[in-house]
């Protein structure tokens, strides 16, 4: 009993294990199962993810004909139901265009049955969408064999770019041709090297400078257009960055100057061409020196200039601008900005005083964007300085700055502008009628006086009548009418004969006035008229009153002179009668009488004297004179002789003096002669006791002199302005010697009366001299 239950026991575990291990093991499997469906699933899913997302849409084709697609390729095939064969896609149904729908057709059918994959673009008919059929023998784990799986692309851009990029070639290409053409064309050498730096093309220009015949014998010979061609080549090509170089050349035997660019490529090659500069260079030279010598020039000139570059720093001023505005060369030399120049300008009071200065000086700085034509100032500065400031824009974006100190101009127009207004006054407010006549003989310019003197319409001489018509008008307010014709003449004097001329004409209504005509130096006429009819009238008055003078002195004349004639006969009975009695005829007399005797005697000698000299007086002013030769060396010594007797006894020293030149006159020689012992007397009556008197005579061809002086007291100015004068005789009376003051009257009177001039000079306390001179 118990044995049978051990083996049943056995056999029991034994099955329990097998069933046990039979249930992990489908356990496993299952889950393993599960594991490989989850992950499939997941492919599957990833899988139709990717191929939702893929710009190709797929197309199943089993080798029976039916078609499989997806929504999104119906639509862009524009069917209206899923296609179940491939006739579902012709253009009956609104598929493939027909030449698309054949040729799909064909390929499809060629791959099902050779395996032949293809390539073919067709067009939903209707649709503007073009599509890439891409399709090969579909795979084995996919359908059944002579399946045919097609992917459509949307070709549409890129048919699109394809069109862009075969205009973009197109275009490229004929620029290409363009520029190949354009460099043959061009005139300066042009070339390019192989990334070794050997030639590889030329063109023309670059030929016939090389004189290489053509570019291929050129290129082959490999003949370089200057010496040392490939360094600047070598280093644009190792930097990457175009090279520029000035070398001479040899070029048609002449030696040039060329400007040689290097410029790397991105191949690897060198493009270069050569620019002849040889005619830049001399220019620039050229310009160079005019450059210096404008500035030379610009040194020399009064006005201030300045030059100011294109980024407004100062690169030139003259002296006159620095001694104009105060401003130190050493400044000057770190070429200041253009806004510290004004800035030092204003410090040192040479601008206008401005309130807003910031916005004075943006103004002054749009100069430099200004057009080109100059901009034109007046700056009035502190001080009355005017200044006309000159801002002339340079091609080259600079500014040209010309300061002129126009202060003299200004005051100088000023001072005309004041001298016109006083003139302008002054011409209309003249006592005189004034016209001025221009060179063809019209009426300018008149005053007030002019229009007012002839009683002219203010239009009429607005008319600027000419002179011909304005005597015409002038002709009735005359005298004499014919007389009009006189102002013709005058100003046809004045500005064709360039002469002075001058007349009177009388107004029909009693007025005189006197014409000039004076010449302008512009070529015109002045015509000045100033009345004279008062004038006429006291001249017509003193010429009455003067005939009444003139034969009142002849009346008195006369009259003295019987006057004269009628004293002597007394004064001789006088004189006779007290030389009796001085002389004991009728008694001796006593020691009183005796001396009033020779008092009579005296004073009769005197009264004779004066008698004299008034009888000389009347008989010259009546012209009553001899003719005759007059020795005038015995003319002098006669007259010293006759004056002697009053020298001696005041011990005058009367010296006589002649020169061998002396020689003789013609005229009276009692006149003469009483003439020279007036100026003799004259001296000695003034001297004191111990004086001098000189009488010298000399002469010329021409003319005789004779010298009185004396070393008395002289005379003050204004006693020798009337020495003279023989109304004023009594109040300069030098001594009682002196015949009562008539000599110098008479002595000139006689002088003058040869013809010759009497002079007399004297100073208080030297003495006075009288010259005389008369003609041969």
């Amino acid at each position: 009993m118990t044995g049978i239950s051990t083996l049943d026991a056995v056999l029991a575990g034994v099955m329990l294990a097998l069933l046990v291990g039979a249930a992990g093991w489908a356990l496993y499997s299952g889950l393993a199962q599960r594991s490989a469906a989850r992950a499939a699933r997941d492919d599957n899913g990833r899988l139709w993810a990717m191929l939702s997302a893929s710009p190709a849409l797929a197309m199943t084709v089993r080798g029976d004909g039916r078609t499989e697609a997806s929504g999104k390729l119906i639509d862009w095939l524009g069917l209206s139901e899923p296609p179940r064969s491939l006739g579902d896609l012709d253009p009956g149904h609104g598929g493939i265009e027909s030449d698309s729908a054949a040729a799909f057709t064909q390929a499809v059918t060629a791959a099902q049955r050779g395996g032949r994959p293809f390539r073919i673009t067709v067009r939903a008919r209707g649709s503007q969408r073009l599509l890439l059929a891409v399709g090969d023998r579909a795979p084995a784990a996919l359908m059944a064999p002579g399946g045919v799986l097609v992917w459509f692309f949307d070709a549409t851009e890129m048919q699109g770019e394809v069109h862009r990029l075969t205009d973009e070639r197109d275009r490229l290409h004929g620029a290409f041709e363009a520029l190949t053409g354009l460099i043959e064309a061009a005139p300066m050498p042009m070339w390019y090297r192989m990334p070794d730096l050997s030639l590889a093309m030329v063109n023309t220009a670059y030929v016939r400078a090389v004189d290489g015949g053509d570019a291929d014998r050129t290129v082959d010979r490999g003949l370089e257009l200057i010496e040392g061609p490939v360094a600047g080549a070598a280093i644009a090509r190792d930097t990457g960055q175009p090279q520029v170089a000035a070398v001479p050349a040899t070029i048609g035997g002449q030696r040039r100057m060329l400007r040689v660019h290097d410029v790397p490529l991105g191949d690897g090659g060198i493009a270069g061409y050569a620019i002849d500069i040889d005619d830049l260079e001399q220019a620039r030279s050229g310009i160079k020196r005019f450059g210096v010598a404008q500035r030379a020039l610009l040194d020399r000139l009064s006005a201030g200039v300045a030059q100011f570059a294109a980024d407004r720093t100062l690169t030139f001023c003259n002296q006159p601008f620095r001694r104009l505005f105060a401003m130190r060369q050493e400044w000057l030399a770190d070429r200041p900005e253009f806004d510290r120049v004004l800035e030092r300008m204003r410090e040192a009071k040479r601008l206008p005083e401005v309130r807003d200065f910031p916005g004075w000086k943006a103004e002054r700085r749009d100069w430099f964007r200004a057009a080109e034509n100059a901009i034109e100032e007046n700056w009035h500065l502190p001080g009355g300085t005017h200044l006309r400031v000159v801002a002339q824009p340079l091609p080259e974006g600079g500014l040209l700055l010309i300061f002129e100190d126009r202060t003299e101009q200004v005051q100088l127009a000023s001072a005309r502008d004041t001298l016109l207004r006083v003139r302008t006054a002054t011409f209309d407010n003249l006592f005189e009628a004034l016209g001025v006549f221009a060179a063809d003989g019209r009426l300018q310019l008149w005053n007030t006086k002019f229009r007012a003197v002839w009683g002219f319409d203010i239009e009429f001489l607005n008319q600027h009548p000419r002179v011909d018509a304005l005597a015409r008008e002038a002709a009735g307010r005359l005298a004499n009418p014919a007389r009009a014709a006189l102002i013709g003449e005058l100003v046809r004097s004045a500005t064709v004969e360039r002469l002075q001329r001058g007349g009177r004409v009388a107004f029909a209504d009693g007025r005189h006035f006197e014409f000039a005509a004076v010449p302008l130096p512009d070529g015109n006429a002045l015509l000045t008229m100033i009345d004279i009819s008062d004038s006429r009238r006291i001249e017509q008055a003193l010429r009455d009153r003067n005939d009444a003078l003139e034969a009142a002195d002849r009346v008195k004349t006369a009259f003295v002179a019987n006057m004269s004639y009628e004293l002597r006969t007394p004064l001789t009975s006088i004189q006779g009668f007290a030389e009796m009695l001085h002389g004991g005829f009728a008694g001796e007399l006593s020691a009183s009488g005796t001396d009033y005797a020779e008092a009579i005697l005296t004073s009769v000698d005197r009264l004779s004297v004066l008698i004299d000299d008034v009888l000389d007086l009347t008989q010259s002013e009546a012209g009553v004179l001899e003719r005759g030769p007059v020795d005038l060396e015995r003319l002098a010594h006669e007259a010293a002789e006759a004056v002697l007797p009053i020298a001696q006894p005041k011990r005058i020293d009367l010296a006589v003096e002649v020169q061998g030149s002396a020689g003789a006159v013609t005229g009276d020689p009692q006149r003469l002669k009483k003439a020279v012992e007036h100026l003799l007397r004259h001296a000695v009556g003034g001297l004191p006791e111990g004086g001098r008197v000189l009488l010298h005579v000399d002469g010329d061809a021409k003319r005789a002199r004779i010298v009185v002086s004396d070393d008395g007291p002289g005379m003050d100015a204004d006693t020798a302005a009337r020495a003279f004068d023989r109304f004023a005789q009594g109040q300069i009376a030098r001594g009682s010697d002196r015949a009562l003051g008539l000599g110098l009257p008479i002595a000139r009177q006689f002088v003058e009366a040869h013809g010759g001039t009497i002079a007399l000079v004297s100073e208080p306390g030297a003495g006075t001299l009288v010259t005389v001179e008369l003609p041969r």
